[in-house]
């Protein structure tokens, strides 16, 4: 069994979706957690990545600011400063 590091992800997912998710965790005697891990496993096994239309997207958008993913809000404030000052 491989050790993983594991981080926190919320979700959001309608009432019938919990309730049987919470079923059959029950039925298998895992978490739903693990449930929707395996389930993710799955999704990313069975989507290829070359055939996903959505990764078309990743790097259109390049900035050429090495840290925007994640200075992305200090940096929308100063655009919306120095609109406001104009």
């Amino acid at each position: 069994m491989t050790i993983s590091h594991k981080r926190p992800f919320q979700l959001y997912l309608r009432e019938e979706q919990i309730e049987t998710l919470r079923m059959l965790a029950g039925k298998r005697g895992v978490s739903m957690a693990e449930l929707v891990r395996q389930s993710v496993d799955r999704f990313i096994v069975e989507t290829p990545l070359e055939e996903e239309p959505l990764w078309e997207l990743v790097g259109i958008g390049a900035s050429g600011v090495g840290d925007l993913s994640k200075q992305h809000d200090a940096y929308l404030a100063r655009l919306e400063e120095e609109d406001n000052q104009t």
